[in-house]
């Protein structure tokens, strides 16, 4: 079906939104307006507004925002078809018809929708008769209450070959096994699915009844089966229990993830309706796509024990791709060989409560998973450590959060192995022994060198705006470095924010992309803020640095390219290695002020030494482009 712009504005033209809202929110009048507490947050002030001249409503607390059509696909968690169609029942309009073979599957659909409710009532009544005393029984024991047994719709399967397949006869045996309550295998009679089994209906977002899960009655194997894939229930696009949960997460502002579906039923007995399930198949993009429509940060409660933890690994790793700004994934961990339904029947929801209360955000769920997979002791093993955890970050598509992954997890790193220092004593100021008690005075040994003023300062300043400037300048010249000198480069501290910011965005896209040059960083950074500092600085040739000079065709432009490159490369490990060489210094000149011995003095003298070169190197690469002016 078509359904035109302007066939959607008359839908939204003949619906009162006042009136809409008003069936299930409080909404008083304000002049023009109307005004109610926001049912999509908790508050105890009106803040949301309904304007029925504009057709929309607004909320100025939370941002909510929409028209008709958005309420009932936000607060009533309709599919945005099935909302049109009851808006256009209640205005009085057709929609538009579909094409032929769409209405015959829509057709098909509706009889399958007869099919599973039917056998739904059906499943209600056998446990509710005598033969389902001893399923009640178990029930009971679960301490799972009538009232709950009722609003789940739970029902019964007898232990029978063909019990359903009789009580449905009114339907064809096709229309039967097409909807999953019957099996049909090669030439042999169709029989039913389910036997044996506490059957628990799985609804779609209206409520309506797509499927079932079935539990079985004593011994045996599956202990949980699903209804199979139908034109109805694909199981990768449902949550058991999405349309319960759906309306109380709008005011609880969360939704949990439990394993299954006897979870949910017991978080519900224990009062706490805002969960939901997968059915028996890790989490998908689409149902992650699902729940980040409710809330923007999921609770995914998984067991402690080893499969639960790779349950919660599985998840983390299939969101990655699909984190944007704001949205992601919170990890809340069960004690180990328990789950919800132990944990809120031993010591009540409140217990629950507190588990979600210490979530971990996804970040510090991969950090402590990595973290744990194998010993630390070598380099080797350290390197692995780093390389899993870029291997996650460089998973995320969004540039802005890869970003920041990749800043925490080198925080993190940095924290983990950073350099223990032993631990000093006060410093006392030199003087010869007999200098106490007014014995004969020194002078200073003329072998103290004080450290000078850029040494003592260079851990705080980073190197020089000027030649973080030439640096990016030549990486924008030259992308084709920065994959190669990442390690150094993300060492570097780049005094000027909006440089960093560059720098940053620059690596991002190095890692992503393969073979980039100068156009295509230029391209893929044109849509940031920082593209007009890059153009700012990629025109800068008075850097006289061979890198930064523009490199013209012809002969020799490609020995004249690799010599840039290779002054670069020897550029970048410059300015790494001096500020480390001269904070080293700055420590060595005070370890001699104390000691004042000869050791101490050749490793000052030494460090000093390596400066001065690193200095030397640095003029040359300079000089070499016409002298520098970067003083």
């Amino acid at each position: 079906m078509t359904l035109t712009p302007q066939w959607l504005d008359e839908l939204r033209a003949r619906i009162t939104l006042s009136t809409l809202i008003g069936r299930t929110v409080k909404i008083t009048r304000a002049g023009r307006e109307y005004k109610a507490c926001c049912p999509f947050h908790n508050e105890k002030t009106p803040s949301f507004t309904i304007n029925d001249e504009k057709g929309f409503y607004h909320c100025f607390g939370c941002g909510a925002h929409g028209d008709a059509i958005r309420w009932m696909t936000e607060q009533r968690g309709l599919g945005f078809m099935d909302a049109v169609k009851e808006l256009a029942a209640e205005a009085g309009m057709d929609v538009p018809a579909p094409d032929p073979r769409a209405a015959k599957k829509a057709e098909a659909q509706a009889s399958l929708r007869d099919v599973v409710q039917a056998a739904a009532d059906w499943f209600a009544q056998q446990l509710e008769s005598s033969n389902g005393a001893p399923a009640r029984d178990y029930l009971a024991r679960r301490g799972i209450s009538e009232a709950t047994r009722k609003a789940f719709g739970f029902g019964l399967a007898p232990d029978s070959r063909s019990a359903l397949k009789e009580a449905l006869k009114k339907f064809p045996t096709a229309m039967l096994v097409e909807a999953g309550m019957l099996i049909a295998v090669d030439d042999k009679e169709p029989y039913d699915r389910f036997r044996g089994r506490l059957m628990i209906p799985i609804c779609d977002a209206r409520g309506r009844v797509i499927a079932f899960g079935g539990r079985i009655l004593g011994d045996g194997e599956p202990k949980y089966l699903n209804s199979p894939d139908t034109p109805l229930f694909d199981k990768g696009r449902t949550l058991f229990n999405l349309d319960k949960a759906s309306p109380v997460t709008r005011r609880t502002n969360r939704i949990i993830v439990v394993e299954g579906y006897m979870d949910v039923v017991a978080l519900a007995e224990a009062g706490i309706d805002d969960a939901v399930a997968p059915l028996g198949t890790a989490l998908t993009e689409n149902q992650l796509g699902l729940l980040w429509r409710m809330v923007p940060v999921p609770l995914l409660c998984f067991d402690g024990d080893a499969a639960g933890q790779k349950a919660a690994m599985r998840a983390a790793t299939r969101a990655l791709p699909l984190l944007r700004p704001g949205f992601s994934l919170a990890f809340a961990t069960l004690p180990a060989g328990q789950d919800p339904d132990d944990l809120v029947r031993a010591k009540g929801a409140d217990a629950f409560e507190a588990i979600l209360e210490s979530a971990q955000p996804l970040v510090e769920r991969l950090w402590a998973h990595e973290v744990a997979a194998g010993p630390l002791a070598t380099p080797e093993e350290r390197a692995a450590l780093k390389s899993r955890l870029l291997a996650h970050a460089d998973a995320i598509e969004d540039t802005d959060v890869r970003h920041h992954y990749r800043e925490a997890f080198r925080e993190k790193l940095d924290a983990l192995f950073a350099r223990r220092r032993p631990d000093r004593g006060p410093r006392v100021p030199w003087a010869p022994q007999g200098a106490r008690g007014g014995g004969r005075r020194f002078a200073p040994d003329p072998r103290l060198q004080p450290p000078a003023e850029e040494t003592r300062s260079i851990g705080q300043a980073g190197i020089a705006a000027p030649y973080a400037a030439a640096l990016i300048g030549g990486l924008l010249r030259h992308p084709q470095a920065i994959r190669r000198n990442e390690e150094a480069l993300v060492r570097l501290a780049i005094p000027d924010p909006g440089d960093a910011e560059l720098l940053a965005a620059m690596l991002d896209i190095a890692n992503a992309e393969e073979g980039l040059d100068c156009e295509g960083l230029l391209a893929i950074l044109e849509p940031m803020k920082v593209y007009n500092r890059a153009m700012t600085l990629l025109r800068a040739d008075g850097m006289h640095f061979s890198f930064n000079r523009r490199l013209e065709e012809g002969e020799g432009a490609a020995a004249a390219r690799e010599s840039a490159l290779r002054d670069l490369d020897e550029y970048i490990g410059v300015l790494v290695t001096q500020p480390e060489i001269r904070a080293r210094l700055a420590e060595a000149t005070a370890d001699f002020q104390r000691t004042m011995d000869d050791e101490g003095l050749a490793r000052q003298q030494k460090l000093r030494a390596l400066d001065e070169d690193l200095t030397r190197r640095l003029a040359a690469l300079s000089d070499s482009s016409h002298g520098s002016t970067m003083n």
